[in-house]
């Protein structure tokens, strides 16, 4: 009887506990869980078609391990992925592509659904065994679909929500101006003071709220005003319900806001079959020499989704055709590859490129640009150059001759430079990775500038490409005005690069070291 009280009062204990401690777990680690995923890549939640539903993290694993000490090569960047002389003329040759065979830009999400349903582009899986959508449509939110006119956005709507949208802002307009009224009301029985302040700054606030309520229906009015204009705009919304209903076999309500955003990136996943197939050939290089998949960061950009990834990315370019608009153009992210990997990598795209297959750059931001010609043939010298101006050119400007595509452009040679009084002269030396315990570069090259007024300053170039930004460490007791030292490989670290530094003569075998603290 006693033993059975005992088991008895020990339920009564033990059974709380363990349900206190399940909600607390639940509390506890949830919001972690939420957060990761939150933090998950955005491409997860793209169309996979693969019969192994383990690819994908397989795919990511593969791409972001630690590659140790394998491959630890200095980097050697052929001409062809660097600028030409003339910057512009690497983006008037892909206007020029476009203006060749007068390429239809994606202005918006309903071009790129209507381009998609006519078969100009094509989907392209998450992942593949050869390759992996790394960060497509990472930038891609869950805000209602609009059509991109002039550079503004102009929501769609059917019958039933445009006239809920006229009928909220109706009722904002007559609730801000009954609230004026009060206000002003309340203003007229006061003398001055701080209280009559607060009212005024208040009423000012209501007032500009009331202006901007009246510019949404302003704009609502001129976008829908007309029928012509109404039917077109409410058609459009037709034709992209009709296809997110079924999408890659999927359906997505256009009503819920984590459909629209998963649609997005699915409708971001897509190529023009073209550039597709040269993906693919890359991909299939990169993963038999190395068996990982390539990471691919970015395909399609509709123009009004390029001025989003603007605020965030500068190498978004906003001229009036950007080469991802095209859906000719694709990104590579090199930022966990090894040195031979991106060299393997960077001389493949340097055959096609001699091949007069792609136009390629690469950038700053850890990505290879590849654009794809349409009929695997460079457009002329002529067209190119009458695409200057469209890329950004000032007028008149001469072409440089280092800009003809079949002219190689050399890397810089050693040699002596004059300028002025003081004589500088070039090195060429290999740095190492800063992944060290000291985490120290030796840095060997140095050039110096001398000022009126201030302290002498040196300028650091170690790598082959633009400055790094937000990076300013000093060297002793000397300030590094510029520095070009960019992350690569996992853990932010710095993968072994070419140096190329100025030193005054009489310091020519002196080292110093640069520290990698403040680095981001």
């Amino acid at each position: 009887m006693m033993n059975r009280e005992v088991r008895h009062l020990l339920v009564l204990v033990v059974v709380p506990l363990a349900f206190g401690a399940g909600v607390w777990a639940l509390l506890r680690f949830t919001p972690r869980i939420r957060l990761e995923n939150q933090s998950a890549d955005p491409t997860t939640t793209a169309t996979i078609h693969s019969a192994d539903p383990n690819l994908w993290a397989r795919s990511m694993e593969r791409v972001k391990e630690d590659r140790g000490e394998t491959g630890n090569v200095a980097l050697e960047i052929p001409p062809e992925l660097r600028h030409y002389e003339d910057r512009h003329w690497f983006l008037a040759t892909q206007v020029a592509e476009v203006k060749k065979f007068n390429v239809q830009s994606v202005q918006d999400f309903v071009d790129l659904a209507t381009m998609i349903q006519r078969g100009e582009m094509v989907s392209v899986p998450a992942v593949t065994d050869t390759y992996i959508l790394f960060g497509v449509g990472a930038k891609a939110d869950n805000a209602r679909f609009t059509r991109w006119v002039d550079d503004h956005n102009i929501e769609l709507y059917d019958d039933a929500e445009l006239r809920d949208a006229y009928a909220r802002l109706e009722s904002a307009r007559a609730n801000l101006q009954k609230g004026i009224s009060d206000l002003q009301n309340q203003l007229a029985t006061l003398k001055k003071g701080n209280r009559a302040k607060a009212l005024q700054k208040e009423i000012a606030a209501q007032q500009q709220e009331l202006k901007s309520n009246d510019e949404d229906k302003a704009l609502l009015d001129q976008s829908y005003g007309s029928p012509e204009s109404r039917q077109k705009l409410l058609s459009d919304y037709a034709s992209l319900q009709t296809l997110a209903r079924n999408f890659g076999g999927r359906s997505f309500s256009l009503d819920n806001s984590n459909d629209r955003q998963t649609f997005r990136v699915n409708l971001l996943s897509s190529l023009r079959p073209q550039a597709l197939k040269l993906l693919e050939e890359v991909a299939k290089s990169y993963h038999d020499e190395f068996d990982r998949p390539l990471p691919v960061s970015s395909l399609v950009r509709p123009e009004q989704y390029q001025h989003v990834l603007r605020r965030f990315n500068r190498a978004a370019v906003l001229i009036d055709t950007p080469p991802h608009s095209t859906g000719l153009a694709f990104d590579i992210d090199y930022r966990y590859m090894n040195g031979a990997e991106q060299n393997f990598l960077m001389n493949e795209l340097a055959r096609l490129k001699d091949a007069g297959r792609i136009e390629v750059l690469r950038e700053r931001s850890a990505n290879y640009h590849v654009f794809v010609f349409l009929d695997g043939a460079r457009p002329n010298d002529d067209l190119i150059t009458a695409s200057l101006q469209e890329a950004g050119a000032p007028e008149n400007e001469p072409t440089p001759a280092g800009n003809e595509p079949g002219k190689k452009t050399p890397a810089k040679k050693t040699s002596a430079k004059s300028t002025g009084s003081d004589t500088y002269r070039v090195h060429e030396a290999e740095g190492p990775a800063c992944n060290s315990p000291d985490r120290q570069v030796a840095v060997r090259v140095i050039k110096k500038h001398l000022r009126p007024e201030g302290p002498t300053s040196y300028e650091i170039h170690a790598g082959p490409s633009d400055l790094a930004d937000n990076f300013r460490p000093r060297i002793h007791d000397l300030t590094v005005v510029a520095i070009s030292l960019r992350p690569f490989g996992p853990h932010n670290r710095l993968s072994p690069f070419p140096v190329r530094v100025l030193l005054p003569p009489a310091e020519p075998h002196r080292q110093h070291h640069l520290s990698c603290s403040g680095y981001r």
